[in-house]
Parts: C-alpha cells; sequence; structure tokens
C-alpha cells in the first residue's frame, strides 16, 4: 500500500505528498498535461522542444542546473504523446530550491531568441541522429501515418518532420507555453522524507501566487476503427529485413487494457513466451521478436515487431507470426500460462515502485488518469482477467481487418 496525501491550490495545481521517512532524499516531480496529441498537425514537436527550453533559465534563475547541483541534486525530464514529467532529486533538507527553481520556471520561463536557437539546434540534431540517420530511425514515422488516419498520434513525440522546429517562431513557442505551462494543466508530486504540513506551506509559497492561466480543454479528433488491412513496404540501407505488425487497441482507462496487457506478455514476455520459443528458438526464423503495446492514454496500439535471421522470406516470416495468433485466437491459453504472467506483472510492478523516485512518477501519472489511487488498485484488475477474456480479445485485437503490416526490407 503506498499511501500519499492529496490538496489543491487555488490556481488549481494539484498536490500529492508521498512520505517516506527510510530515505534522507526528496522528490519533486512535475508533470504537465501536455504532449505531442495536443499540437497542431502543421506545428508538431513543440512538446519536445519544451522540454528542452524548460532547462534554458527562468526570469529570475538564468541556469537551472546550477543551484540544483549545489544543493546536491539531479534532475531530468521526458516527453511522451500524452505528457510531459520534469523530476529531480535532491537531500531533503534543502527541498526548498526544488520548490524554489520548479515554480519560477512555470511563473516566467525566460524566452530568448538564443536559448530558442541552442534548443532547436539540440533537438534537430537529436531527429537526425535517432530518426534519420539510425538504422530502423524512421519506422516509426512511417507505421505511425499508416495506422493512424485522424488521431495526432499519427505523429511522434520528436515531431512530424524536422522543418516544424526549424520553422517555430518565438511567438509560436510562447504561445504553447501560456497555453500549457500552467498551473491548472499540472500535478505537482512531493515525496521521500518530507511531510505534510511542510509540504504544504512550500507550494503555497513558491507555486501560490502563479495565476492559473485558462484551464486547457483538450478536444482531439478520435481514430476511427479500422475497417480493412493496411501495408506498406520500405526498403532501406539496415543489415536485417524487419517485419512490423500493430493492432488498434484500448485507452490506457479501460478496462480491457489489462486483458491486452498481460496477452502482449504471454505473446512475448522473456525466453520462455509463445513467440520466442516457436519463431527463434525452435524454428530459427528471426534473430529477435517481441510483442508490445503502445499504452497511451488514448487508444493505442498492440505491436509485434521482430529481425528476420538473414535469408529468411518475410512472407514465410508473416505466416508463421499469424499462425502463432491463429492458435490463441482458437486454443486460447492455459491457467499456468495466464498465472505466470500475472505473477510477472505483479513483480514488475513492486520492483518499479521499490525507488521514491519511481513511486513519486506513478502517482502523478495516475493523478494525470483520474485517480492516484490505481497505484494500489491496479494489481487487482490484473488479478481479476481471466483465460476467457484473454479468448475473447484475442479474437477481437488480432482480426486481420484491424492490422497494419510493414514489411522493411534490406538493401544489402
Amino acid at each position: 500500500m503506498i499511501r500519499f496525501e492529496k490538496f489543491t491550490l487555488d490556481n488549481g495545481l494539484r498536490v500529492l505528498v508521498h512520505e517516506d521517512k527510510s530515505t534522507p532524499m526528496a522528490v519533486v516531480n512535475v508533470m504537465y498535461d501536455v504532449g505531442a496529441r495536443d499540437e497542431e498537425p502543421s506545428k508538431t514537436g513543440f512538446a519536445h522542444l519544451f522540454e528542452h527550453l524548460m532547462f534554458g533559465g527562468s526570469i529570475n534563475i538564468p541556469s537551472y542546473d546550477e543551484p540544483l547541483q549545489t544543493a546536491g541534486g539531479e534532475n531530468n525530464a521526458y516527453t511522451t504523446n500524452d505528457l510531459t514529467n520534469y523530476y529531480c532529486q535532491l537531500p531533503a533538507e534543502n527541498i526548498e530550491t526544488a520548490f524554489w527553481l520548479e515554480s519560477d520556471r512555470m511563473l516566467s520561463l525566460a524566452f530568448s531568441k538564443k536559448s530558442l536557437e541552442v534548443q532547436r539546434k539540440v533537438v534537430s540534431e537529436e531527429f537526425k541522429e535517432h530518426y534519420i540517420n539510425k538504422p530502423y530511425g524512421d519506422v516509426w514515422h512511417k507505421l505511425r501515418e499508416v495506422v493512424y488516419t485522424t488521431h495526432p498520434y499519427r505523429w511522434m513525440t520528436i515531431g512530424k518532420e524536422l522543418k516544424h522546429i526549424e520553422d517555430a517562431t518565438l511567438d509560436d513557442v510562447k504561445a504553447f507555453f501560456h497555453k500549457h505551462y500552467t498551473p491548472s494543466n499540472a500535478i505537482l508530486v512531493v515525496a521521500g522524507n518530507v511531510d505534510m504540513p511542510q509540504v504544504k506551506a512550500l507550494a503555497e509559497k513558491w507555486f501560490g501566487p502563479i495565476a492559473a492561466g485558462k484551464k486547457y480543454q483538450r478536444n482531439i479528433p478520435q481514430e476511427p476503427p479500422q475497417t480493412e488491412p493496411r501495408f506498406l513496404e520500405v526498403k532501406a540501407n539496415v543489415p536485417l529485413d524487419a517485419l512490423y505488425k500493430c493492432w488498434h487497441i484500448y485507452p490506457r482507462t479501460d478496462d480491457r487494457y489489462y486483458t491486452a496487457d498481460l496477452l502482449s506478455d504471454i505473446l512475448s514476455g522473456g525466453g520462455s513466451s509463445r513467440l520466442y520459443q516457436s519463431l527463434v528458438k525452435e524454428q530459427k526464423l528471426f534473430s529477435n521478436i517481441e510483442c508490445h503495446h503502445t499504452g497511451s492514454i488514448d487508444a493505442g496500439l498492440m505491436v509485434i515487431e521482430g529481425k528476420l535471421v538473414k535469408g529468411v522470406d518475410l512472407k514465410a516470416a508473416d505466416d508463421a507470426v499469424l499462425k502463432e495468433l491463429k492458435a490463441i485466437r482458437e486454443e486460447g491459453i492455459s491457467a499456468p500460462e495466464l498465472e505466470k504472467v500475472k505473477n510477472k506483472t505483479e513483480s514488475a510492478m513492486a520492483f518499479e515502485d521499490m525507488s521514491v523516485m519511481n513511486r513519486a512518477q506513478s502517482i502523478a501519472n495516475y493523478e494525470l488518469l483520474g485517480d492516484a489511487d490505481l497505484i494500489n488498485s491496479e494489481l487487482a484488475k490484473y488479478r481479476a482477467v481471466t483465460a476467457d477474456e484473454i479468448l475473447k480479445q484475442s479474437r477481437i485485437i488480432f482480426d486481420e481487418n484491424n492490422c497494419t503490416t510493414m514489411y522493411y526490407r534490406s538493401e544489402n
């Protein structure tokens, strides 16, 4: 049981406090309810650009990192299609430094042409290094545009194209900040060697005076059901042929999500899983293969992807994957097989929550989903999944009309 308390400031900032007196450290985690799905189709990559801009200094603090390092702290951030998260960890006695830093950049990020140019260059280099020049780096740029026709998940967090970041103006950036980086669009989690009265006083002192801003109302076009198979083929200078298959699944808050999550583990959770055992070890068609899902807040994807053994035909490998899926759709799974993946899920969740940093991020994530107490009740949802539900969902999800397939061929 992970205990926490919650209060909300007058400006709408939600604050959650998790006390853990077994550590000398404290974590201050600020999650903004903004991700790549909140961008305009002609101006993508902004949420990720902000992950970088937020470290470029604020009006009263020219350098974010220096005061934090002086206080013995460390920090980082990440962006997804759904959210942007900033977190720092430091000795608990220096926690006010983190409040000062985080509140100042929420209040008054320093917008300058120089800062924008510096971070634009960093993001452009990242785009080139990971998505243009890296083998298989363009896979998800190409796949998302076929799998999604309507929802903004059709572009990646880094952005749809490099030009959008290259063309971003200071006014564009300011408008995005004032729309999304407000107290009413944020969640503050404070965890570790802290107590409620202390956090309440610090939150009121540092975040209380910040204007609430206009609450952002999300109005995202939802993806219509896929009604026929989709296929694309790509040739590139990569070492091995690769196969990618995607199926639409459920939003993160849908109870069927838990069934889909366990189903992905049955297919690909380790060396004894179905796909690995059959297609890598026994038939030697793939050098590696995995099944995973995107876990996104809006309806996401179940994905099977694998690199082929050299000389294996892509169509033959695809047929072998479909044969494994047919087996699970026709025969279902055994009780021991289901119990094994449930136990594995339980272990993974327990391990994940061992560090105070992870607990803080989990609490923020669940609060963003609408109920921070899911951190304590979610395991029961996994435990409740039956073999019959796995069978039913495998038949719904792995429908050929719900599938997008990509053959990524090596030119070599």
